[in-house]
């Protein structure tokens, strides 16, 4: 098990890291159930030996009950865990590009994640918000949200993005609720300044800007890092699977180092 730097006291029950005074471990029954679901592709499971969805979700505190808000879902490789975990006792928005009719990336995205929340009845609950980069968005309705999820996003959004990311986020959640944060995590050895377009982000940055937010730090977690990513690779943390964008050229270099390394960051909105 990964180690997990908190205030809480840690139990092992199975896979799962359960903490003292959060949760039981019947709590996560649906949780196990979503992630070894058979409705998961064999290409999308192979993937959690370095996604960590169920540790990760355990350490942010998710419960079968909560609000739950996952920023930009992308190909649904976290709604389809969500999703079903969520389902007839909780509520999950997925705040994604809007569609705005343009043939973009953003409307082209939005179109898939539609196409994909038709497709099975376990996505059947799921709601989608706008959410426009560095523009104030509306992820949930305003105090809604008891845990809102980013996974692999900051670097997109630069500096002013996540500024009001942050701000959104903020708004979304009750007192008390969580912001959970999983980012590429740019080595402090590396200078920011040049490396913007790398694919990582700097974890003390990451921290300053939600504290300025007004999130409190709760804990961190090294549950997905990865100690053999330097982060210094021709095409920037891209040049690592799943993309490997070099092609055939070190294959099996960038194969044998894995995804990347990444900060795994749960922020709190004080209750006063």
């Amino acid at each position: 098990m990964k180690k997990l730097k908190s205030a809480c006291l840690a139990s092992i029950i199975g896979l799962a890291t359960v903490c003292s005074g959060m949760a039981t471990a019947s709590d996560y029954d649906k949780l196990v159930q979503a992630v070894s679901g058979e409705h998961r592709s064999a290409k999308n499971k192979a993937r959690d030996e370095y996604r960590n969805p169920q540790q990760t979700l355990i350490f942010f505190g998710f419960k079968p009950d909560m609000t739950v808000v996952e920023l930009t879902p992308g190909g649904g490789w976290y709604t389809e865990i969500l999703a079903p975990a969520l389902k007839g006792s909780g509520k999950l928005y997925g705040a994604h590009y809007p569609d705005t009719g343009e043939d973009n990336y953003f409307s082209k995205s939005r179109q898939r994640l539609e196409k994909m929340l038709k497709s099975k009845d376990i996505f059947s609950e799921v709601e989608l918000t706008d959410f426009v980069p560095r523009k104030a968005s509306t992820l949930a309705p305003a105090g809604s949200a008891d845990l809102v999820l980013t996974f692999r996003n900051l670097h997109n959004w630069r500096v002013d993005g996540v500024k009001q990311f942050y701000a959104d986020a903020f708004k979304a959640l009750k007192p008390g609720g969580v912001l959970g944060v999983v980012e590429h995590r740019m080595p402090t050895s590396m200078p920011w300044k040049g490396n913007e377009r790398s694919g990582y982000f700097p974890e003390s940055v990451a921290i300053e800007l939600a504290e300025q937010a007004g999130f409190k730090l709760a804990a961190s977690s090294d549950v997905n890092a990865n100690s053999k990513d330097t982060a210094n690779h021709p095409k920037g943390v891209w040049t690592l699977p799943p993309v490997l964008r070099l092609g055939e050229q070190d294959r099996d270099k960038y194969l044998a180092i894995g995804e990347s390394d990444r900060m795994t960051l749960k922020f709190v909105k004080p209750k006063n």
